[in-house]
C-alpha cells in the first residue's frame, strides 16, 4: 500500500512574501501570542509552528509536528510506520518502546516565514526544565478518549512533572519505562490524547518559545481517571543528531534553565529563504 502524508502549517494556506527574515530574526518568536491560561481552542498565528501531518488515504489528521527550519520539520517517529523518502527516523526507535520516537521531515520546497509562519527554537543540550516549569502542549487530537480529532488546534498548560515522580506514577504499567530521554508533564483532568502525538511542548524564554518535547503516543493518556503524566521526548538529548542530519538549514538551540531564566546562549544560525510552499507529499 502506498503512503502517503501531507503536511500543513497550522491556519495557513498558502502565503507568498517579500524581503527576508532570516532565522536568526525569527526562531522561537510568536507576534500574535500572549498566552497566560490554557485549555481552549487556539486562535491563528498563536503557535506558528505547529504542523498538521495529514494521511490523504485516511482524509484526516492523524499526528502533529513541528516546523523547525526553513526545511525541516520536528516529529514523532510513530508517525511514520515504513520507511519513506525523505523522512529520516532515529536509527535506535523503538528499543525500549517510546524511546528516541523521533524523525526529521525534509520539506519538498522551503516554507516562507510571516508572523503566521515561524520555527521554533529547539532545547540544547544540557538544558534543564525543572518540575512545575509551565509548559505549553498543542494538537488537533481528541477532545475526548474515544475521539474524534478535533477541527480546532487545541492548547493546554501542563506543568514539567519530575522524570522521579513520573517513573513513580507509571510503575507497573506494562512497555512504559521512563527514561533519560523522556520529559513529562501533566494536571489533574488535563493530557495530550491520540491526534496530539509527534506535535510539541514548548516553554517560554524571555521573548522566545523553546522546544522542550515531541509528544509521545501513549495508550494510557487522554483518560483523566487515570491521571497519568503525559510522555513526551526530550528534545535536548538529540541536539548533535538534529545538527547532523540537518545540514545547512540548521535549526535555533538555545540553553534553558529555568533557574536563570534571564541568562542564556543563543545558538541560532542565519540563512537565506525561498518563498515558496508546496505541501509535502510522500
Amino acid at each position: 500500500m502506498k503512503f502517503n502524508i501531507v503536511l500543513s502549517v497550522a491556519g495557513i494556506i498558502l502565503l507568498y512574501a517579500t524581503g527576508c527574515l532570516c532565522q536568526l530574526d525569527v526562531c522561537g518568536r510568536a507576534p500574535l501570542n500572549d498566552r497566560i491560561s490554557g485549555g481552549e481552542n487556539a486562535t491563528a498565528g498563536v503557535w506558528p509552528w505547529q504542523v498538521s501531518i495529514h494521511d490523504i488515504q485516511l482524509g484526516h489528521h492523524y499526528c502533529g509536528g513541528t516546523l523547525i527550519a526553513k526545511d525541516w520539520v520536528l516529529a514523532g517517529a510513530h508517525c511514520f510506520d515504513r520507511t519513506v523518502s525523505r523522512v529520516i527516523v532515529h536509527p535506535d526507535y523503538g528499543h525500549p518502546p517510546f524511546d528516541k520516537d523521533i524523525a526529521l521531515v525534509q520539506l519538498s520546497s522551503s516554507v516562507p516565514f510571516s508572523d503566521y509562519i515561524r520555527p521554533v527554537c529547539l532545547a540544547a543540550a544540557g538544558s534543564v526544565f525543572d518540575a512545575g516549569t509551565e509548559s505549553w502542549v498543542t494538537g488537533w487530537g481528541y477532545l475526548q478518549p474515544e475521539g474524534p480529532v478535533s477541527d480546532m488546534l487545541q492548547e493546554v498548560m501542563l506543568p514539567v512533572v519530575s522524570n522521579s515522580d513520573c517513573d513513580h506514577a507509571y510503575t507497573g504499567v506494562v512497555g512504559i519505562t521512563i527514561t533519560n530521554n523522556m520529559i513529562c508533564s501533566g494536571q489533574d483532568g488535563k493530557s495530550v490524547c491520540p491526534g496530539d502525538s509527534g506535535g510539541p511542548m514548548v516553554s517560554r524564554k524571555g521573548s522566545l518559545w523553546i522546544q522542550s518535547g515531541i509528544t509521545l503516543m501513549s495508550e494510557n493518556q487522554c483518560n483523566a481517571e487515570l491521571n497519568y503524566p503525559s510522555l513526551f521526548i526530550r528534545v535536548s538529548q538529540y541536539q548533535d543528531w538534529i545538527q547532523s542530519n540537518t545540514g545547512s538549514d540548521q535549526p535555533g538551540f538555545v540553553d534553558f534553565n529555568a533557574a536563570s531564566n534571564s541568562n542564556f546562549n543563543l545558538l541560532l544560525f542565519p540563512l537565506s529563504l525561498s518563498f515558496s510552499f508546496i505541501p509535502f507529499r510522500l
